[in-house]
């Protein structure tokens, strides 16, 4: 790392605190301005606690992408399975059908039972997945109280940190 005369720190560099060789006017050489060198202490704080939030905002895009390639993945190998499985689904309840009709002596009405009785279960189903999509439940509850209690301990407001 290399000094130069400006007191900002180049974001690209490492990130350790530099203290000034210059004397400050008024001050004998080898020693600083206690006001000037918290300044600069103050700056490179700023641009280096900037830097790094630049750095785990590009790491958490970096992540998403990943993630997103991954999930696009999953989803094309469910796709597919979810086709073969509905078509297998078809062959076995024309088979449930037939043998339905056969016990019965009626292949329309075997066909018609077994038809209804996959229109219930999907119905169910159904009403089952409709129930968990509710808006309550896909609100974000855990990261809106992570947040408010980060909110609560930047104000020195600990106490909020063991509330449920």
């Amino acid at each position: 790392m290399t000094q130069r005369d400006t007191p900002f720190p180049d974001p690209h560099e490492d990130h350790l605190v530099r203290v000034s060789d210059k004397p400050t006017s008024g001050t004998p050489a080898g020693t600083t301005g206690g006001d000037d060198n918290i300044v600069d202490l103050l700056r490179q704080l700023v641009g280096q606690g900037s830097h790094l939030a630049e750095q785990q905002l590009s790491l958490i895009k970096a992540e998403i992408r990943e993630s997103t390639n991954d999930v696009k993945a999953a989803v094309g190998a469910m796709a597919g399975a979810a086709v073969v499985g509905i078509a297998g689904l078809g062959v076995v309840l024309m088979g449930l059908a037939y043998l339905l009709g056969d016990l019965i002596e009626n292949d329309g009405l075997g066909t018609l039972i077994v038809g209804l009785a996959t229109l219930a279960l999907a119905y169910v189903l159904y009403s089952a997945g409709a129930k968990k999509m509710s808006a309550s439940n896909l609100a974000p509850d855990r990261t809106q109280r992570t947040l408010q209690r980060d909110v609560e301990a930047a104000r020195g407001n600990l106490s909020t940190e063991n509330k449920r």
